[in-house]
């Protein structure tokens, strides 16, 4: 198949899911790649074009972006559909498909989706929508951190939600991360066919590292830009930690990912603190971590840092929201706590028993093994991308039916 990927951003070792799609896909079929990008992100596309077709960078300026933010505000459409647009992107999106002949287009994202409007009837089109958005929307209205993000939530939940239902109507088929997006989206439009294609982990890349871990060190990890992520790493920090460091006076955290703003920098003023900020390698701080804790309250989605630190077999401790989507059993896997003190009552008594530790860490190894490979997710993508395909034809058979008739 000749498959053409359309993305806000640049596909990396951080925007894991198109990265691993497009790199399974590539060794069985043509793929190009468009999308924007700018700063570090031109080098992760550069990383790309050793194994796909093409990688067509567009760069996106603020400018631009605002006034299509601009102009989504006065058709009543949420921001979020068009923050990434731009007339060059769509102009470029419009030569590919002139140039070359595509079997499908796979669209990634609610920043994308208006793209795949372009793309002529008798390509077939598939959305990852990833997340369900408006879910996202809901669950911070109810639960950030931030009163910014709670604002912008209640203004952009409404016009998201309409937005969401009319757009499964107008692709091939609709695609998102776990059964709880999809349920959100089939609410939004019950006669729509929602699959789900789990997140996968590089279980190369992410592997135990054999290196004993640092005594009490506890790793948070995520893109730190990310609201969510800010809000779960404040609550740890507020409401968890203190018990664990009651308990464990010697217990340290590192809060690990790119573009940490300044609630999270201000961290680490803490002795018992530090926030790396970008690191070219996470492995090297998911090796050395005693626990992993994921204690996400806003979300969607599978969370990859849950996935990626099963992997490096490190133990890990979550909110049961951080483990929605994945099919765990709590207490074989990981384990999960709904409230601070039972949160830190499970990093305590990793902290103190080794063998429990090297248990957990090993079934979480076996679970991601059984459960998610990007090889098995991308044979998933690449049925839906047949049936698509050959929906689109009997379709335009059937026309061709009709008027004949």
């Amino acid at each position: 198949m000749r498959i053409l990927f359309v993305l806000p951003y640049v596909p990396s070792l951080i925007r894991v899911r198109p990265y691993n799609f497009i790199r399974q896909l590539a060794r069985r079929h043509e793929v190009a790649v468009l999308a924007t990008g700018s700063g570090r992100e031109v080098a992760d596309g550069d990383g790309l074009r050793a194994i796909c077709r093409g990688v067509y960078m567009v760069p996106l300026s603020r400018a631009a972006s605002l006034r299509s933010c601009a102009l989504a505000a006065a058709r009543g459409e949420p921001l979020q559909s068009a923050v990434c647009q731009s007339p060059a992107l769509e102009g470029r999106l419009l030569e590919l498909l002139a140039e070359r002949r595509f079997d499908v287009v796979h669209v990634e994202h609610l920043r994308a989706a208006r793209l795949g409007t372009l793309v002529p009837d008798d390509v077939p089109t598939v959305f990852d929508s990833v997340d369900c958005i408006s879910l996202l929307l809901e669950r911070t209205l109810r639960a950030s951190h931030s009163l910014r993000q709670r604002m912008v939530a209640a203004l952009e939940l409404r016009r998201t939600r309409a937005y969401e239902a009319r757009l499964l109507g107008q692709f091939d088929r609709v695609v998102v991360t776990s059964p709880q997006d999809a349920q959100a989206l089939r609410a939004l439009a019950p006669r729509s066919e929602v699959a789900v294609v789990p997140n996968g982990v590089d279980l190369d890349y992410f592997r135990p590292s054999g290196a004993p871990p640092d005594p009490a060190t506890l790793v948070f990890s995520g893109k730190m830009s990310y609201h969510a992520n800010v809000t779960a790493a404040l609550h740890f920090v507020r409401r968890i930690f203190p018990l664990v460091r009651a308990a464990r006076p010697d217990a340290r955290l590192r809060i690990v990912g790119s573009d940490p703003p300044r609630a999270i920098r201000a961290l680490g003023s803490d002795p018992a603190i530090s926030v790396t900020g970008y690191v070219p390698d996470l492995r090297e701080a998911l090796g050395r971590a005693a626990v992993a804790v994921c204690p996400v309250t806003v979300k969607v989605g599978i969370q990859n840092k849950v996935l990626e630190a099963m992997a490096m077999g490190v133990p890990v401790v979550s909110t049961r929201e951080g483990v929605e989507g994945l099919e765990t059993e709590p207490g074989r896997d990981l384990l999960v706590a709904d409230n601070p003190a039972g949160f830190a009552e499970h990093v305590c008594r990793l902290l103190a028993d080794p063998g429990l530790r090297d248990r957990l860490g090993s079934a979480g190894r076996r679970y991601v093994e059984a459960r998610h490979r990007w090889d098995v997710a991308a044979g998933r993508l690449e049925d839906l991308y047949s049936e698509a395909i050959s929906s689109r034809r009997r379709a335009r058979s059937h026309e061709r039916s009709v008027e004949e008739c």
